[in-house]
């Protein structure tokens, strides 16, 4: 049985290949539980900076495998997919080689970098189908900016990646042979940065949103302070002081 998602190692990140083209890439209790599995591996090594998520064909992910859902809820469910990519220690970034729906938007969500190719479309299609995008709107509502949040899921209209760029879902759109030069270049500004360092910068975008102002800054003032006193920091100021790549530059 050959797997549903591939995992390979380049340039100091592990990249996600969602690759089940008969289906669209849709989510399939099968392929969720091997991405839960990938997500948990990558998380305990030490060796990668980041995690990226791309797909093989036209289609990015076409949502749920309606013939083979994952289950509701618990161990191997879709949320507990979302809750791994939100609270995952290293950066995500996911490259959409093709059209978005329903479920798909969940793993582009929770994504902190996102690159589109131009022949993209997306389509929150729950309501046209009489379901509901409950799940996914925990991070998309998150994600995007309320007025479009509200004409998108609840009209179910197909939109392109300009679009979805306005709304807040993609950070840049590049033409079809550029998506894998432009994930590589993502993945090299990773190499220049400290692990630990972005592990605590994710985790600071996660928490900071949620706190008050006076909250926030004690929050951010005890993280600034810790890291300052650290090895790691004393070695990048020096690095800069210096003009020379830091020792964790790759």
């Amino acid at each position: 049985m050959t797997d549903l998602v591939r995992r390979a190692d380049r340039r100091g990140s592990a990249v996600l290949t969602l690759d089940s083209p008969a289906n669209r890439n849709a989510l399939s209790r099968r392929l969720v539980a091997e991405m839960i599995g990938h997500l948990a591996d990558v998380a305990a090594d030490p060796t990668v900076r980041a995690v990226a998520i791309t797909a093989t064909g036209n289609t990015f992910c076409a949502g749920a495998d309606l013939s083979d859902p994952p289950v509701q809820d618990g161990p191997g469910s879709f949320g507990e997919l979302l809750l791994a990519l939100w609270e995952h220690p290293k950066p995500v970034v996911v490259a959409v080689n093709g059209h978005v729906r329903a479920g798909g938007f969940g793993l582009l969500a929770a994504a902190d970098v996102a690159v589109s190719v131009e022949t993209a479309t997306f389509c929150f299609s729950e309501v046209r189908l009489g379901l509901v995008p409950a799940l996914i709107s925990v991070l998309c509502l998150r994600k995007m900016n309320p007025s479009a949040a509200s004409r998108y899921l609840l009209t179910g209209e197909t939109f392109d990646p300009e679009t979805a760029m306005r709304c807040g879902l993609v950070g840049s759109v590049v033409a079809d042979g550029e998506l894998e030069p432009a994930l590589d270049g993502l993945l090299d500004l990773f190499r220049t940065c400290e692990p630990g360092a972005l592990e605590a910068t994710r985790e600071l975008m996660r928490q900071v949103p949620s706190m008050d102002v006076a909250s926030g800054l004690g929050y951010a003032a005890g993280i600034s302070a810790a890291f300052f006193g650290t090895e790691t920091g004393a070695e990048g100021i020096a690095a800069f002081r210096e003009k020379r790549p830091p020792r964790w530059a790759v």
